[in-house]
């Protein structure tokens, strides 16, 4: 049986798909009822499932994070696709082509990864260098920061979008920081590569996207400033102390990049470096998550549907070549 995508789903079809099954949450409606509620994916988006009328045995026999055949239908609630999944039953991992299940960056890993490094090359302050070698010299988090996700869902949500969003994020700075002579360019640099790796730690990726323990309990922002202090560390053991005010410029970048309160930022953007990384985070991860909407957005008029976290519909049709 061929798999039929996500993306290539419309409101209305018969289903009869395997899917990755995600946080599933048996609940009970007004009435008492059980249902299940739950995510089904693959390498191309994810939709929300809907078990009704289900029972703690059928739960109780779905994994955690694994593979379901799931016999229903897709509809539109509140104009977002979903599944209404009548039938399910679990599908052994071995029988499965995890390559049609995990979405993965298309860009290439190992030239974004050197053009990473080629960039912070042009750092010149001998203690930020000494601090990122320390992460470079992390083979297993390097491996991670090139694996990771940058995101759960919104933005670069898939295996190497960490990778990705930093090295967007890196060119859009190398570019303009030529026209702000003013900022710093090595805590504006490093800043950028340092700001969300936290993420290695804070997202599992192995099957389904989730949160590790730390991360729900900490966070990629407290993760990664912990990070800069233990790297700062072991810099310092191996003969290259790193000035406490370069740390504390590079840490509150790190608290502040997310930009407002309500965002998740511990701290407001206060100096010019930290407004700088943030509008550039800001910018690379609305403009992936506008590109994606509109992509695989599942109508197919000039207009997507309502999306609540750009607060918009988006307009779609292309107008010139």
């Amino acid at each position: 049986m061929a798999h039929l995508f996500i993306k290539e789903i419309q409101a209305g079809l018969q289903i009869d798909n395997v899917f990755m099954v995600s946080q599933a949450v048996l609940r009970s409606t007004t009435r008492g009822d059980f249902y299940i509620a739950m995510f089904l994916s693959d390498r191309t988006g994810k939709l929300n499932g809907r078990m009704w009328q289900a029972t703690e045995a059928i739960f109780n026999s779905l994994p955690k994070e694994g593979f379901v055949r799931i016999i229903g239908r897709s509809e539109l609630y509140q104009n977002a696709l979903q599944i209404v999944v009548n039938q399910i039953s679990v599908v052994p991992n071995e029988q499965v082509a995890l390559a049609d299940y995990l979405p993965r960056t298309e860009k290439n890993i190992e030239q974004m990864f050197d053009d990473v490094k080629k960039i912070l090359t042009k750092i010149k302050n001998t203690q930020i260098r000494a601090l990122l070698k320390e992460f470079f010299l992390d083979k297993e988090l390097m491996k991670a920061f090139c694996t990771a996700p940058a995101a759960m869902s919104n933005h670069h949500a898939y295996l190497g979008g960490l990778l990705e969003h930093t090295h967007s994020m890196l060119n859009v700075a190398d570019a303009i920081l030529p026209f702000y002579p003013r900022l710093q360019k090595d805590l504006v640099l490093a800043g950028i590569f340092l700001h969300d790796m936290g993420k290695t730690s804070e997202l599992s990726y192995q099957m389904a996207f989730g949160y590790t323990d730390s991360g729900q309990m900490l966070g990629h922002i407290v993760g990664t400033a912990i990070m800069i202090d233990q790297k700062a560390d072991s810099a310092a053991d191996g003969g290259h102390p790193i000035a406490e005010d370069i740390l504390t410029n590079l840490q509150h970048i790190v608290l502040a990049h997310h930009g407002q309160y309500e965002f998740g930022s511990p701290k407001l953007p206060a100096t010019p470096e930290a407004f700088l990384v943030g509008y550039i985070d800001n910018i690379d991860a609305k403009i992936n998550q506008v590109a994606d909407k509109i992509d695989n957005d599942p109508g197919n008029t000039d207009w997507t549907g309502y999306i609540p976290s750009l607060a918009s519909r988006l307009y779609r049709k292309r107008v010139v070549d």
